[in-house]
């Protein structure tokens, strides 16, 4: 650990404990050379898998901004996206899984954006999911209101014009 000072390679740990959040240790530091003191952070770090194999950070905000798509012209605040990517967030790291295939990411996503929003829901479902058909949509709709009675039953449908 570099001194943020004198760029000291080194330095000695003086306390450490785990933060308020639980999900993270602080460590008191001092500089052998300067003797100032500092303080650390450490968190483990999630990684996601892709299916092309290639792994990268968890983002955070790349789950807000994926949904935000999904919740275009939705009565949807910015604040509701921050808090459902704080809960995919915590969800996956409540895993104890440090690598997750993306598949996890995106399974983590769906239920808490199922509460927030049915419409959204649908369209980030329909492209995770790949629905090929109207029977798709349908047997998730069927699903969703039986899983969320209270969920207005014209908020997910909309009305399929015949041919």
């Amino acid at each position: 650990m570099f001194c943020p000072y004198c760029h000291h390679t080194d330095s000695r740990v003086l306390d450490s404990r785990v933060a308020d959040d639980g999900m993270s240790i602080r460590r008191r530091r001092q500089c052998p050379v300067c003797e100032r003191r500092f303080t650390t952070v450490e968190q483990m770090q999630l990684l996601v898998v892709k299916r092309s194999g290639v792994v990268e950070p968890f983002s955070r905000e790349k789950v807000v901004s994926g949904v935000r798509k999904a919740c275009k012209d939705r009565p949807v605040s910015d604040a509701d996206l921050v808090r459902l990517g704080q809960r995919v967030e915590d969800e996956l790291r409540a895993s104890g899984m440090c690598q997750l295939p993306s598949e996890r990411v995106g399974e983590a996503i769906l239920t808490p954006l199922s509460e927030l929003d049915a419409v959204a829901y649908l369209r980030f479902a329909s492209v995770y999911r790949h629905y090929q058909s109207l029977e798709d949509f349908s047997a998730e709709i069927l699903r969703l209101t039986q899983q969320h009675p209270s969920v207005d039953s014209d908020a997910g449908t909309a009305p399929v014009p015949a041919n």
